[in-house]
């Protein structure tokens, strides 16, 4: 079974200020050498690309290729319910968006600390395994953002999941928020298969600072840093699928040939990856992955991740030589369509929504000073 999996999180855009406004085209080209290169799993979710990914899965996928071609994994996401009769209501319409009878995976999305109580509330964990008695989905799990003592509890409470999927990088490995390893380990313990998500942390680990691709380039001088990002989570034993949010034709090509000759990582190069990775963590100033949930709700629409990038991206630079850089119009741009940072009025719904929990207030009072004017 190969490993890689497709996530419909971050398809290409015709207009990149609006996330619904997906290049389908290049979605169903996509899709289509994905599917001839022998890769079959698919991963969306209620709310991705402002609640479209669900309708481009049945224009690009689920009415031009056979059902027994593919796997369909959605999710159930705390935030969109708040009634029994709701959680049924969002099923349905995700059937009939994606134009399938049943789901091969479908998730509880996010479970952690502020998610859980709710999920048990309105019985979610009961509901997941009537849909799975009942045909409509084949295998049920969870996503999980939060310790790895609040993963075992989880895990312990409700053995029947089948299978969790997790956020594991070699720049989280160790993260005292994250806790990749730790999280892994627990779900080893209990012998769950493991789907990663975010395995080259929303594009980090593609962009690297020049000292840390040095250090890759110098041992393969072939391959990409994107490539020891997906070779680091596809070695982990117990991984079923490792997710990647392919923006392009030209990704998925990289990505499936990788897949289609892989090579387990050795330890010599997992030392590499996390001497990289203390490079990197001194460099990135705001890490965030992009999966823009801080974005839905928020009353003054201000572009969280697109901000965080560019502040990011400018605190790479040697900016006391070069005093100005093409992120000051980029963000002059994105904001004459959005709030700025300045526009944050505090209401904390960004954070609450955060899988990182990052205090992005703060950021934003960061970016603000930085960029505007």
């Amino acid at each position: 079974m190969k490993k890689l999996g497709f996530g419909l999180m971050r398809m290409p855009l015709l207009n990149s200020s609006d996330q619904t406004s997906v290049d389908v085209e290049q979605v169903k080209r996509m899709v289509d050498m994905f599917i001839e290169r022998g890769y079959t799993y698919f991963d969306t979710a209620w709310m991705y690309h402002d609640y479209a990914s669900e309708n481009v899965v049945k224009a690009a996928l689920t009415s031009r290729h056979p059902r027994d071609s593919f796997t369909l994994t959605t999710k159930l996401h705390a935030g969109y319910f708040e009634t029994m009769e709701d959680r049924d209501k969002i099923f349905n319409k995700q059937l009939e968006k994606t134009g399938v009878d049943y789901f091969d995976y479908y998730l509880l999305h996010a479970i952690d600390s502020t998610t859980f109580d709710k999920y048990e509330k309105f019985d979610c964990f009961n509901w997941l395994a009537d849909k799975k008695e009942k045909g409509l989905i084949k295998h049920m799990g969870f996503s999980f953002h939060d310790s790895a003592e609040m993963l075992d509890m989880v895990l312990t409470k409700y053995p029947q999941l089948e299978f969790v999927q997790l956020q594991i990088n070699y720049l989280d490995w160790e993260s005292q928020w994250v806790q990749s390893r730790a999280c892994y380990e627990t779900a080893r313990k209990h012998d769950k298969p493991i789907i990663i998500m975010e395995p080259v942390k929303g594009g980090t680990l593609a962009k690297l600072p020049d000292a840390a691709e040095a250090l890759f380039r110098n041992y393969a001088p072939d391959c990409t840093p994107a490539s020891w990002a997906l070779r680091f989570a596809a070695t982990l034993p117990g991984v079923m699928k490792v997710l990647s949010g392919m923006s392009d034709l030209s990704q998925l090509d990289e990505n499936t040939r990788l897949f289609d000759s892989f090579k387990p990582m050795t330890d010599e190069e997992r030392k590499i990856c996390f001497m990289a990775s203390e490079i990197i963590n001194k460099k990135i100033t705001i890490p965030c992955t992009a999966c823009s949930y801080c974005t839905e709700g928020c009353p003054q629409n201000i572009a969280i991740p697109q901000y965080f990038s560019m502040y990011n991206e400018d605190m790479r630079e040697h900016l006391e030589e070069k005093g100005w850089t093409v992120n000051f119009s980029n963000y002059d741009v994105v904001a004459a369509k959005h709030g700025k940072a300045a526009d944050c009025i505090e209401c904390g719904q960004c954070e609450g929504a955060c899988p990182q929990h990052l205090p992005i207030i703060k950021y934003l009072k960061d970016v603000s000073k930085h960029f505007d004017h």
